[in-house]
């Protein structure tokens, strides 16, 4: 079990119910980013709507940047980066509307 803080920037707290910081502690079976993922998709958002706007096709949106303790999620292995306590992970949105 990994205690870690997962916020969510650039306007992505939406589907979260507004909150962009979550301090998880979770359960044994989320071990990497991708458990970590399918974790966020099932409990932290809360109406089924708002999965797309965080997810496509089974990853993490396009216009997404994924941190892993503040370094580009792709250069410790995205989904497989095995989560160690005190990570935090950050999940940025670049999209706006205008």
């Amino acid at each position: 079990m990994a205690n870690v803080t997962v916020e969510f920037l650039g306007g992505l707290d939406v589907v979260v119910q507004k909150q962009r910081v979550h301090k998880l502690h979770l359960p044994a079976e989320v071990v990497s980013v991708g458990d970590l993922i399918e974790y966020i998709a099932s409990t932290l958002i809360k109406n089924p709507r708002d999965v797309a706007v965080f997810l496509e096709d089974g990853g993490v949106r396009p216009g997404i940047i994924t941190l892993i303790n503040d370094t580009d999620w792709e250069l410790e292995g995205q989904t497989e980066y095995v989560l160690e306590d005190n990570d935090v992970v950050s999940f940025t949105s670049t999209l706006h509307g205008g």
